[in-house]
Parts: structure tokens; sequence; C-alpha cells
């Protein structure tokens, strides 16, 4: 431990890599730690980013990686940041092989853990024909007959978002649903019908959807199924450094809360990617917020070290 890095970024997704290459572009000795937990692995391709339109997770993940080997000051680890606190004028981080690393600065970017609902067949499903973004996967599954697994008010946001990429859309809302006449009329308006019968499993083909089954054995043929799931906070290191969280959303309970240059509450603490408020869910707000994290930190080590004004 007796290294004192520039930064310790905690995380190898799209937000970490794309903040490790920032900064290590910027000659700034810093340590990335990657558990290799993207929440985006299981899915076919990445959709809408470009330059990489439909690229493999992990192919550009790796490419990254590669990227970042260039700059001798930036070191890649496999592992976990299993704990963390400040020691005096650095943290202190714990990982998963029980080595402690000190750090002047931290960027949290482990990401969010999605948690869709336990229903039988979903989970080989999940991240293909089963998806949570219409963004991400709705071209995929253009003009085919979908669904939409959600209740209350983000099954209307959600079955209406999903008709701009087919015609047939059905919202299931596995019970009664919670839906006013206001919501029933959206829906209506634009040809979303509503099936209000539990369901009891996802019958698949060939590892694509093919059906969903309800309880009382009946079928319906379906080739998309968008889920209403939410995001949930991958590591418990903002809470052990004592970082605030922001207002809950529909999506996300308890987003970390950054400012405008993604700093938290805590002085010397940055975040970036879905973890954070300040974007959606993407992979190509994950690279740009992970890219001003980076600006932000080299800017706020040179106001510490040379008084360098930075915004407020």
């Amino acid at each position: 431990m007796s290294t004192t890095w520039d930064c310790i970024v905690v995380g190898g997704g799209a937000a970490g890599l794309s903040a490790g290459l920032v900064l290590g572009r910027a000659r700034r000795r810093t340590l990335l730690v990657d558990a290799g937990r993207q929440s985006n692995q299981p899915a076919h391709g990445i959709g809408g980013l470009l330059g990489h339109d439909g690229r493999p997770p992990g192919e550009l993940y790796e490419a990254g990686r590669q990227e970042i080997a260039a700059y001798p000051s930036v070191e890649l680890r496999t592992g976990e940041v299993v704990a963390g606190e400040r020691a005096g004028d650095v943290f202190e981080l714990e990982l998963s092989d029980g080595r402690r690393e000190r750090t002047r600065r931290v960027l949290l970017a482990a990401g969010m853990e999605y948690r869709p609902p336990a229903l039988p067949g979903l989970a080989q499903l999940w991240g293909r024909s089963v998806f949570h973004c219409p963004f991400c996967h709705g071209w995929e599954v253009r003009d085919q007959p979908l669904a939409v697994l959600a209740n209350g008010k983000r099954a209307v946001q959600s079955s209406v978002l999903l008709r701009a990429w087919s015609d047939d859309v059905v919202l299931l809302t596995a019970g009664p649903a919670e839906l006013d006449g206001q919501a029933r009329s959206q829906l209506a308006a634009v040809g979303v019908t509503v099936d209000e019968r539990p369901i009891a499993e996802l019958a698949s083909s060939n590892g694509e959807l093919e059906a969903i089954v309800f309880a009382d054995g009946t079928r319906l043929t379906r080739s998309g199924l968008l889920v209403a799931t939410t995001l949930h906070q991958r590591s418990q290191l903002a809470q052990q450094l004592g970082v605030g969280f922001g207002e809950p959303t529909p999506t996300t309970p308890s987003p970390i809360a950054i400012d405008a240059l993604c700093r938290t509450t805590v002085p010397g603490v940055f975040a970036a990617g879905d973890n954070a408020t300040a974007q959606m869910p993407q992979v190509a707000s994950a690279i740009a917020t992970g890219s001003l994290a980076a600006t932000s930190i080299v800017q706020s080590l040179l106001a510490e070290d040379a008084g360098l004004p930075i915004p407020t």
C-alpha cells in the first residue's frame, strides 16, 4: 500500500473505461478495478451507439481495455472493491483479494443491477427478446407482435413508447390493472390492448421469445417483451463513503446524487454511469459521463496542487 493513486475507478464498464482513458491521457496514476459484471453483457449488441451500433458489449469493453493499456499510468485490475473509508486526506479502499489501496480521488462507476420479476423462462431471454429499453432493443423486434409487462403509470408510458416499433402491442399487467379511465383511454387511442391474466412463464424457441403462457394454460404469441424493471446499486461502497443519494425515480430507487461535474456530496468522490442521476441508463450516456467525471477529477487535482480555478 505504498502507492497513493491519483484516482481509483470502481467499475470497468462503459463509464469506468471512458474515465480511465481520459485519466490515462492526462498522465494521472489511476487504478481501474473491474469485477466484470456489466449489466448489458447478455445483450446481442449495443443499439444506437454511434460508430458501434449492434456491436456486442464484450467486444466494446475489450477494445476499451486495449486502448487504456497504451497508457502506462493506468493499471487495470480484475477484482472488486468491497469496502472504503476516508483516511485523513485520502481514501482507503479494500479489494476482494484483501489488498488495500490509497487514493486521492474515487470514481464510482460500478453500474446498476437490473432486477426483473422472477418469472420462469425470463432469465435466459433477458437482454435479447426480453428487454427493458426499447431504444436499445426495439429495432431488432420491429413490426413484430410485442408485449409490455408493467402496471400503473409506467405501464402507460412503456406501452405508448413501444408502439413506435410495432402496431401490435399488448399490455400485460399480470393481475388487476392499476389503470384509471384516462390511462385506459390513452392506451386505447394508440391501439394497445390490456390483458390482466396472471402469467405462468415465458415460452421460447431457439433462444428467442415465442409466447406468453398464462396461469390458465392459454398462450399469447409474442416475439418481444418489454419489462418495466428497476435498477439498484450494485455496490455498497457509496454508502460506506457517506455519499448522498438523489430523489427516487420510477426506474431507480437509489441513484447517487451528483452535480454538473459528476461530484457527489462527499468531496473527492465522483460518480458516473448508470449509478448516478445525471444520465439515462444507456451506454452512450455512460461513456459521456465517464469522460466528464475524469476531466473533473483532473481539474480538482490541479486545483489542489496548483490552485487551478474550476467551476463551482
